[in-house]
């Protein structure tokens, strides 16, 4: 079979519901690289909190976070890396008048940090635990642009806070609502998607759109279920993503849905039973 490249999304896809890669899936991805395959993780998790996931499924190939803002090879230093980044007034524009716009957590980060103007409860994991003193959101601290925007806030100014943001900042900015039930909001970046990131592997790795297999479940995969040429949505989907996808997997994330799919549409083997 011609070398394919898979690019997965985390949650709700690759991750099971308690935010964890089976084993079934560990050998189906490690089967499909020793098959030649490329495995690449694109998702809007930070790098904080997905490095685990690459390290467990023993990947060297380039990774997408954010979202699409930044591009890198984990554990080494790669001159292609990139990194798209918010203008840092914007990120203490919303410090400054978060209790008029209704948001109680603003967390800035990029590769290598974070900065939150509190901890986390540990809820959201998306969100710091806690904080050292150079961690706190304030101007003497976020010296940087920052490559995300995560804001954490009251239901009730959902719309509002959108509207504003937009009216504020719409000409540098894009923003992604949260899938479920928590209100969470992602600021990127002016037109930088998940599509942005593939792009990238594909003139990285040289391969045609043809040969992209993209796994998703939702708003934030569309670009990339799109921009794929086969494009696969999960059981679980929303039906937003299953209408553009080219396939959906016959059973969920929580039950190894894209190890089971890739293990037909690849011809792997059969994998090994799960450890007891």
């Amino acid at each position: 079979m011609t070398r394919k490249l898979i690019a997965l999304d985390l949650d709700g896809t690759t991750l099971n519901n308690q935010s964890q890669l089976s084993d079934l899936t560990v050998q189906t991805l490690r089967q499909a690289v020793s098959a030649g395959h490329i495995v690449s993780i694109v998702t809007g998790r930070p790098y904080r909190i997905s490095q685990q996931y690459y390290d467990q499924l023993g990947l060297t190939s380039t990774m997408i976070n954010f979202n699409g803002s930044l591009g890198h090879r984990p554990h080494q230093t790669w001159a292609q890396e990139y990194q798209y980044t918010i203008d840092r007034d914007i990120a203490l524009d919303l410090l400054a008048h978060q209790q008029d716009l209704g948001i109680e957590t603003i967390a800035a980060e990029n590769k290598q940090h974070v900065w939150a103007n509190h901890a986390s409860d540990g809820t959201i994991d998306f969100f710091p635990q806690g904080l050292t003193s150079e961690q706190v959101l304030n101007k003497a601290n976020l010296t940087t642009d920052p490559t995300a925007l995560t804001l954490y806030f009251d239901e009730h100014h959902r719309q509002n806070l959108i509207d504003d943001l937009l009216s504020r900042y719409g000409d540098h900015i894009d923003l992604n609502v949260w899938g479920g039930s928590w209100p969470v909001l992602e600021v990127a970046h002016k037109g930088i998607e998940k599509a942005t990131g593939l792009a990238f592997l594909a003139k990285t790795y040289q391969i045609s759109r043809d040969d992209i297999i993209a796994f998703g479940d939702e708003n934030n995969d569309r670009t990339m279920i799109d921009y794929a040429g086969w494009g696969v949505a999960m059981a679980n989907g929303i039906s937003d993503i299953k209408a553009i996808a080219q396939d959906v997997t016959t059973v969920d994330n929580d039950h190894d849905g894209v190890a089971h799919y890739l293990q037909d549409y690849l011809a792997l083997p059969a994998a090994l039973s799960k450890a007891e």
